[in-house]
């Protein structure tokens, strides 16, 4: 294999990192339906869950257990939360040299939730 080639390679990998990087960033960030919930309303959620889990009885402690848990691991994704910006500049400087390479359109990253204000910055227009 020649050192073109292993460059190529190593540049195709790189691409594909940034761009899978801020797409799954995209993926875990998606807004939900409802009120936003901060790391303020979760840790107080977290407090009055504990109070009640003392006085519940085994088969309501049970699910208010299982929801604390699923509040811990919430607070813990709000608190490190993938840096967006970092992510997304990275991404507009890999994008359309991936998107050419693989023959991927606007209209597929658009599916996933780009945003076109990101793709347009990244030089990929809905023409191709």
């Amino acid at each position: 294999m020649s050192a073109d080639h292993k460059a190529a390679l190593a540049e195709g990998r790189r691409l594909g990192r940034s761009v899978r990087a801020y797409l799954e960033a995209l993926e875990t960030n998606k807004p939900k339906r409802g009120r936003k919930r901060t790391a303020d309303s979760v840790k107080k959620r977290l407090e009055r869950l504990n109070v009640e889990i003392e006085t519940a009885d085994p088969l309501r402690r049970l699910q208010l257990i299982q929801e604390r848990l699923d509040l811990q691991d919430e607070l813990e994704r709000l608190s490190t939360s993938a840096d967006l910006d970092a992510l997304e500049a990275d991404f507009v400087g890999a994008a359309k040299e991936y998107a050419t390479r693989k023959n991927i359109s606007y209209a597929a990253f658009r599916e996933l939730g780009v945003d076109p204000a990101v793709l347009k910055k990244a030089g990929i227009n809905r023409a191709g």
